[in-house]
């Protein structure tokens, strides 16, 4: 059983495949229609997940759902595909084209009210995952900075309990990181931005540092921008099961010439 909140996001029909699920058996053929989307029931436990849906497609909702795979089956409802192509940029709810970042070979846009990442090459998009951000009493703050410093694994130094992969630090006086942790459906960082595993390793290794002096001490060239837009609504429901919400794309601003303060 699911709600029937059905809604439908334009795509380039030329460029994708869609898997039909009619009967449980596999069908592939051109996408002819947007993709549409249902709010379905949550799932009873990872079991039920795994019987419904293949590998490959249970990614896929881990990024609709801004959850991992852990916490997927804890959600109350699920966002859902009416269709499936081998395309994940097709589900993409930021812009293909950012005309801003065009001028830049990498930039990194992270879309607070929507909870959700995606990192562009000369304004194009290539990839785009979930994200959970600062809880409501220590909010990520929206604005223009850039990549620091990186390190494969990280202790946090407020809890040694806080082991963090693929930490890619983003603000370097407060600490605050792009890093793989656990992925719930909502924010719930300690101002810093998680990502699910795989995307905080792929930015990782796809991202530039900064560019020090000799000594250490200053900054030469800065690394890939990262420009955090918005703010997320903490007493509204989250944004990405509105079918309104999911049938558009948000409009993201002019990247600023300079980072703050």
């Amino acid at each position: 059983m699911f709600r029937s909140a059905v809604l439908a996001v334009p795509m380039a029909a030329a460029t994708l495949l869609a898997i039909q699920f009619p009967s449980g058996s596999e069908t592939w053929s051109p996408a002819a229609a947007p993709i549409a989307y249902r709010v379905e029931s949550g799932p009873t436990d990872l079991a039920q997940l795994k019987r419904n849906y293949s590998a490959t497609q249970l990614q896929l909702l881990e990024k609709l759902n801004r959850a991992d795979m852990e916490h997927l089956p804890r959600l109350k409802t699920l966002v859902v595909p009416e269709s499936w192509t081998t395309d994940e940029l097709a589900y993409s709810p930021l812009p293909a084209i950012y005309g801003s970042a065009e001028g830049h070979p990498k930039v990194v846009v992270i879309y607070l009210p929507g909870q959700v990442f995606g990192a562009y090459e000369n304004g194009k998009l290539v990839r785009w995952g979930p994200v959970s951000s600062g809880v409501s009493h220590s909010p990520t703050p929206p604005g223009l900075y850039h990549l620091n410093w990186k390190a494969s694994r990280h202790v946090s130094t407020e809890d040694p309990t806080w082991i963090m992969t693929w930490y890619f630090n983003f603000e370097n006086k407060d600490g605050r990181a792009l890093h793989a942790y656990a992925m719930p459906g909502y924010p719930a960082s300690h101002s810093c931005v998680r990502m699910l595993e795989r995307d905080a390793q792929w930015l990782y290794e796809w991202g530039e540092q900064w560019t020090l002096d000799e000594k250490g001490w200053n900054v030469l060239e800065p690394g890939t921008p990262v420009l955090l837009v918005g703010a997320y609504d903490f007493d509204a429901p989250p944004p990405w099961r509105s079918p309104a919400w999911l049938a558009k794309k948000p409009s993201l601003p002019a990247i600023p010439d300079t980072p703050p303060l």
